[in-house]
């Protein structure tokens, strides 16, 4: 879950320093490991599968168009709906929040040339 959180963290700071194609990497990567996770942990499968669909999909169709407000909304649902099943898991002391600086600082999160 760890490399989920950096990857989704990630996501946010690539959007906001410019670099749309990368985060649309960095979410697609938390899509993998998500769904990855459902084969070490099946019983998660239908919460996976609803975050999935129902979170990550609309927010990677708001990078793909380039919309920043519309991203900003789903990504904080999204890290809502994250805490809440951490909570429903009985996890809710794992809570989620929006890294204030780049979890991986070596990578240029500017526009592209």
């Amino acid at each position: 879950m760890a490399a989920v959180g950096r990857a989704y963290g990630m996501a946010w700071h690539a959007v906001h320093g410019g670099d749309w194609d990368l985060a649309a990497y960095f979410l697609r990567r938390t899509r993998s490991l998500l769904r990855g996770l459902v084969t070490i942990r099946p019983k998660y499968e239908a919460q996976i599968e609803e975050f999935d669909l129902g979170y990550l999909e609309p927010l990677y169709g708001a990078v793909l168009a380039r919309d920043l407000r519309a991203f900003d909304a789903r990504y904080e649902q999204a890290a809502v709906q994250a805490n809440l099943y951490h909570v429903e898991t009985g996890h809710a002391y794992i809570r989620w929040r929006r890294p204030q600086e780049p979890p991986d600082q070596g990578l240029d999160l500017s526009p592209e040339a």
